[in-house]
């Protein structure tokens, strides 16, 4: 069973839920406000704000049932994003729907620990009619590779996919292309690529005097091509992504657990020790949902969502994305919803999301936007315009919020959009702030799931198959790949020999050659962003 959340928050009684609309309220605010009037179990948002003034008996929620129909958190910075999810998180934690958060400042961490009380609070909470008390939630906290604390959350090169690893290296769609041709070679001929030095190792081998012929019936790489790849995976691991790749592999199952007294898990993910590679945590990310989808059956439309996922910094995802990436993540949201998972996307402006992904995203909180320049002001007015008819000079009001107020419109039970109503938040339950370093360690090391995933394994794969020494006996399990010389002009990788030479000149390497040539590997089926789901 679930954990009580505040009072009335799971009744269906609209006595309960302060809907006596109060004589005096104007008719258009009860208009609006009953048109959030649900029967079934909802989130409590806040309250509607009318002429400036929160309406306590006005409540502004979004039913549980909808929330896999997905949304969008955006405004500008310091507008209140973060202790909106944590709002959302603790109550859908409460109702037994675990939570996935990525925690990309170090202050979400305080959900895992009660809230103080204070006159802020209180003032709030009057307000906005909630009744408030403080409550932490149960947390497991994880870091990309153990990079920060955190249980250290891995995949491995073969899982992540080519169009994935396209996205970090920042290949343009040639290269792209070519590393999707690389990846289905390793798959067909049993060399798993586990790390990065495994992918390294494929492409010098492919390149080679030996290795050469062996994509020649797909199309083949060029020297320059494989040349990008080998200095651009360089320049990656020269930037500390190296822990991020290799087992043991984040089973992404555990994101869906629950809590021994039916709470839903509230699954942190500690960004602060990598907020300088933002590209390679948000594609990380997107790694993570369509990891879910692909383990996850059909589910149709449930009383609750098995999970829902917050995708922190979106817009992120979409910079500089190919076109194979941008379909990938359209179909991911399009059909994640059938599987009982909804997405939140966390942005600045919904501009930063492509169209064909913004339509899928029913339910949206609209923090404050700036307006200090002609850019400002034509994201504004693009904003405005996602939104449907309202009571409000939308333009106005968006440019007016205080923190923690925000423009909502959600999916209502019948499954259309809900008029838009200023709103004036609700506090959170749970610290709002980060809990002490030591209380994130201890939390971290009492974990069930730390020991299964604390400390790496490099396991036989494609580099030690390929880079044997010459007695034939497989390199010692962790021997480093001398860097490329971060010098070498573009043009081909005939000046990378640091790799190459290690790679063709061991004793072994030609009769591993022919072997790996007439290998028949496993099978392996790769579907959205050319993820897989083999080791399962």
């Amino acid at each position: 069973m679930a954990a009580e959340c505040d009072p009335g928050q799971n009744s269906s009684d609209p006595e309960n839920q302060g809907f006596s609309m109060a004589e005096s309220m104007p008719p258009q605010a009860q208009e609006i406000a009953s048109g959030y009037a649900f029967t079934g179990p909802a989130l409590e948002l806040g309250a509607l704000l009318w002429e400036g003034e929160p309406l306590a008996a006005a409540p502004v929620r979004v039913p549980l049932a909808l929330l896999n129909r997905h949304g969008l958190v955006a405004g500008a910075t310091g507008t209140g994003k973060t202790k909106t999810l944590q709002l959302i998180a603790e109550q859908l934690s409460a109702q037994g729907v675990p939570v996935f958060l990525a925690d990309l400042k170090g202050d979400l961490s305080g959900i895992s620990a009660p809230g103080q009380p204070g006159a802020k609070v209180a003032e709030r909470a009057a307000q906005v009619g909630q009744e408030w008390s403080g409550e932490g939630f149960p947390c497991e906290f994880y870091a990309l590779g153990g990079i920060g604390p955190g249980i250290p959350l891995r995949a491995t090169v073969t899982d992540f996919g080519p169009v994935l690893l396209a996205k970090v290296l920042q290949l343009n769609q040639t290269q792209e292309q070519s590393l999707g041709l690389i990846f289905h070679y390793a798959d067909g001929k049993g060399l798993e690529l586990i790390d990065l030095k495994d992918l390294r190792a494929v492409v010098a081998f492919l390149v080679s005097d030996e290795g050469r012929g062996e994509l020649k019936g797909l199309g083949g790489i060029s020297p320059a091509t494989a040349g990008v790849i080998l200095r651009a995976l360089t320049a990656f691991e020269q930037q500390g992504a190296g822990p991020f790749f290799g087992e043991p592999e984040f089973d992404t199952a555990e994101l869906l657990s629950l809590a021994p007294d039916g709470r839903g898990t509230v699954s942190v993910l500690e960004l602060p020790a990598v907020q300088s590679q933002p590209q390679l945590f948000s594609t990380f990310l997107m790694w993570l949902l369509a990891d879910l989808f692909h383990g996850l059956p059909e589910a149709g439309d449930l009383e609750r969502p098995k999970l829902v996922f917050f995708l922190d910094e979106a817009h992120l995802l979409f910079t500089g994305a190919s076109r194979a990436f941008l379909e990938s993540i359209t179909q991911t949201v399009r059909l994640i919803r059938s599987k009982g998972v909804g997405v939140f996307l966390v942005t600045q402006t919904p501009r930063d999301v492509p169209a064909e992904v913004l339509g899928q995203l029913g339910n949206r909180v609209q923090h404050a936007l700036r307006a200090f320049t002609p850019e400002d002001e034509k994201a504004l007015r693009a904003t405005v315009r996602t939104f449907p008819r309202s009571a409000y000079d939308l333009a106005e009001v968006l440019t007016g919020l205080g923190t923690g107020e925000a423009v909502i419109t959600v999916l209502s039970e019948s499954g259309a959009p809900t008029p838009v109503a200023a709103t004036r938040l609700r506090a959170p339950r749970s610290l709002m702030g980060p809990v002490a370093p030591e209380a994130l360690e201890a939390a971290v090391a009492a974990s069930s799931r730390y020991p299964r995933y604390a400390r790496a394994v490099d396991r036989e794969s494609a580099y030690e198959k390929l880079a044997g020494t010459a007695a034939g006996a497989p390199a010692p399990v962790g021997t480093p790949v001398p860097a490329a010389d971060p010098g070498v002009p573009a043009g081909g990788p005939e000046r990378e020999r640091t790799l190459v030479e290690q790679v063709v000149d061991s004793g072994v390497f030609r009769s591993l050659a022919r072997s790996v040539g007439t290998q028949i590997g496993r099978e392996v089926t790769r579907s959205l962003f050319g993820t897989t789901r083999r080791r399962r």
